[in-house]
């Protein structure tokens, strides 16, 4: 929650800058957006323009009305005016031009994108830390078990969800921890005296309707593991997308 509430805050945000030019034309106005990165688009307005009546605040209102851009990814950099006088145009007018330049900016910035070339593979592939995979691993599919087996893994162990796992297992591993909820830890106790060595947590269970979860702590990494095995009816229906295991490492003569 941390680090999403960060995200929120408005030093979290990252915004392109960009360049404003108004123009005054034959037609009426033109609007010319570019951004850090040399992407540039126009906009266009026909209108008939009028002197202003506030000459010393016209341009001051222009360069505001054109800098508001919102919760566009852009913020202005500079608002150029290159007109032939203080000029009065109106908001009804302004706001569709600048949402107008500023949309064809993001268009252009689109149709310039291009993918970054895809990296090597790096030869020989890079050997995994761990030669063995339990269940927790989640191999489910072929391609995630070939991936292993490229970087050197010898036995991997089917996902839970392929249901060979009839016994107890670990069905859940978190630091949240029933047993330092209720005051139980034995870090918690440690060093009060007449309480060391009396806390007794073990067994705990989960119990919703007729189905029990055992609770078992490893206390060294502050972790509690939520045990469990697979229904019967689950269990017998099989697997849903059978996997296959090779009796040899693909491309290899080399047993796994």
């Amino acid at each position: 929650m941390d680090w999403v509430r960060g995200l929120e805050k408005k030093s979290a945000e990252r915004r392109i800058g960009a360049w404003l030019k108004l123009d005054e034309t034959p037609e009426g106005l033109s609007l010319t957006a570019t951004d850090e990165d040399g992407h540039s688009a126009t906009a266009t307005l026909p209108c008939t323009l009028e002197p202003a009546k506030d000459p010393a605040q016209a341009d001051t209102k222009l360069r505001e009305g054109l800098a508001r851009l919102g919760e566009t990814i852009f913020q202005p950099i500079d608002v150029a005016l290159n007109l032939s006088g203080p000029r009065f145009v109106p908001a009804s007018l302004l706001n569709p031009l600048r949402r107008e330049a500023i949309e064809a900016l993001e268009a252009a910035r689109a149709a310039a994108w291009t993918r970054l070339p895809r990296a090597k593979p790096v030869e020989p592939p890079v050997a995994y830390p761990e030669d063995t995979l339990t269940y927790l691993a989640n191999v489910f599919n072929h391609k995630a078990r070939d991936f292993y087996a490229k970087h050197g893994v010898k036995v991997i162990a089917a996902a839970y969800e392929s249901h060979e796992e009839a016994g107890e297992v670990s069905l859940m591993i978190t630091k949240h921890c029933v047993r330092f909820s209720l005051s139980l830890c034995p870090k918690q106790a440690k060093g009060v005296t007449g309480v060391q060595g009396t806390v007794k947590a073990e067994p705990m269970q989960l119990i919703n309707g007729n189905e029990k979860l055992t609770l078992r702590f490893d206390c060294k990494p502050c972790e509690m593991h939520v045990v469990g095995k697979m229904r019967p009816a689950v269990l017998k229906a099989g697997q849903t997308s059978p996997l296959k295991f090779y009796r040899t490492r693909p491309g290899s003569t080399i047993p796994l």
